[in-house]
């Protein structure tokens, strides 16, 4: 197929370019700004161009060509509440305008598997764009991972400095099963041809079964040959933390911005990321779908053998 990629600088943005590569697919991947650090490969076109733009994407992006699927990984990279929606919704929803207008038949979206309670922001924003794909007619796949390795990569480094991990609450209330981007980017591509996963919404995690941070940081310590240490933070740091915010947003937009940050961080110390039973009140390890072979463990240990350090960006939480 010919395909239009958005968000393909990004971490799984460049996991998924690679398996619709892998699958022979024509690849269209849009960036921003600079080019990004992308060997030549074959069928791949490279074009600079402003997702967020709806005059960029249309004469820089699509250019009036026809393509046969939208993918789009296009994510706002803190969630606060203004960049949620010009991101997560407003430029995935002209894409989708523009998509239709290309000829495309097959929409694939990534979203988030947090949307199921929706208590924030960006996930209202993502709702409503998941909303819009399933009314625009086209066949739609719309993809909702579940914790990603690099968001619990945080404390590798503190770990094999002889810190600390840091647990919220009492480090056993939560659980996942973390995907890597290279299953989520197969996973991904393969929605184009697989019938089962058309117009579906599908929750995928990675190899079971699912961990709690606590697990996440014995299996840390067991890898650095550390003596476990953990120090535990209250949860209601986040509430006392958001009220100051809050109180201060009356007047400055940037405090606003970081209120919603501080409920986004309570967020995730509090829900599981797993696939959320509306009967039972509780989340399903169990009906949450296992995709891939990689697992965090195995990604930890790679990180410290190889000595490197994980490029955190926005999901940097624990600071030095």
């Amino acid at each position: 197929m010919r395909v239009m990629l958005l968000g393909a600088t990004g971490t799984a943005g460049r996991a998924v370019l690679d398996a619709l590569l892998a699958d022979g697919h024509e690849v269209v991947a849009l960036h921003r700004g600079p080019l990004p650090d992308l060997p030549p490969k074959p069928r791949l076109l490279l074009r600079e161009s402003d997702a967020s733009n709806p005059a960029s994407l249309t004469d820089q992006g699509f250019r009036g060509e026809l393509f046969d699927a939208l993918v789009t990984c296009l994510a706002s990279r803190t969630g606060a509440p203004d960049d949620a929606w010009a991101v997560d919704y407003r430029a995935n929803a002209d894409a989708l305008r523009l998509a239709g207008e290309a000829g495309v038949r097959h929409v694939v979206a990534m979203s988030a598997i947090c949307v199921q309670k929706p208590l924030l922001e960006f996930q209202k924003a993502k709702l409503a764009l998941e909303a819009e794909i399933a009314a625009s007619g086209l066949d739609y796949s719309i993809v909702r991972p579940t914790a990603f390795f690099k968001s619990l990569s945080g404390q590798i480094d503190r770990v094999r400095r002889g810190k600390p991990f840091l647990l919220f609450g009492n480090g056993a209330s939560t659980r996942c099963k973390p995907i890597s981007d290279r299953d989520l980017g197969r996973f991904m591509a393969s929605c184009l041809n697989d019938p089962d996963k058309r117009n579906r919404i599908l929750p995928v995690g990675g190899p079971g079964p699912a961990i709690t941070p606590q697990e996440q940081g014995e299996a840390l310590f067991r890898l650095t040959g550390r003596t476990p240490r953990f120090r535990h933070v209250p949860v209601a740091m986040f509430d006392g933390v958001g009220r100051l915010l809050r109180l201060g947003g009356v007047v400055s937009k940037d405090l606003r911005t970081k209120a919603e940050l501080a409920r986004i961080g309570k967020y995730y110390a509090t829900e599981s990321m797993l696939v959320w039973n509306a009967k039972t009140g509780r989340y399903d390890a169990d009906a949450t779908p296992e995709f891939g072979q990689d697992t965090l463990f195995g990604h930890y240990a790679e990180v410290l053998k190889n000595d490197r350090c994980v490029d955190l960006g926005a999901h940097r939480v624990f600071g030095k």
